[in-house]
């Protein structure tokens, strides 16, 4: 099963809140999850900001990259590069469905990039992507 999950997902996994929970039930079935340079950079955009928010200590803030980065290395997640096509993708996304839903440019990129990976299913916690990525013909856990 090849699944593309969403930023919200992964730091739901790294940074306790609502849906940790559910990211970790999932995760103790092992799946084999994509992992892309532009979800890394989200995911230390997000760490960043519970640290400017003060919702998070630098101090943790590094032990979660560091568990992030053991992670990559030991093979929790499957490291992929960016499909060249995301782009192409994201902007019919974007021409045709951010005028009904209003999705933003990550969000449309993240859908783009499952769809251009072939993945069976889309892992998120974020409604917009939910509604973009059904939209778009996307199997939406």
């Amino acid at each position: 099963m090849s699944i593309y999950a969403d930023t919200s997902f992964f730091t739901s996994v790294y940074l306790r809140d609502d849906h940790t929970s559910e990211a970790l039930l999932r995760m103790s079935k092992r799946p084999r999850i994509w992992l892309t340079p532009f979800h890394k950079i989200e995911i230390a955009h997000a760490i960043a900001q519970k640290v400017f928010r003060r919702e998070l200590s630098p101090a943790v803030a590094d032990t979660v990259h560091r568990n992030l980065s053991e992670d990559c290395d030991t093979g929790l997640w499957r490291l992929v590069d960016l499909p060249s096509a995301v782009f192409e993708t994201g902007t019919v996304l974007a021409r045709r469905y951010v005028p009904v839903l209003g999705t933003r440019t990550l969000d449309t990129l993240h859908v783009a990039s499952a769809l251009e990976l072939k993945a069976q299913h889309f892992w998120t916690f974020d409604d917009r992507q939910k509604k973009l990525a059904k939209a778009a013909g996307l199997k939406v856990t």
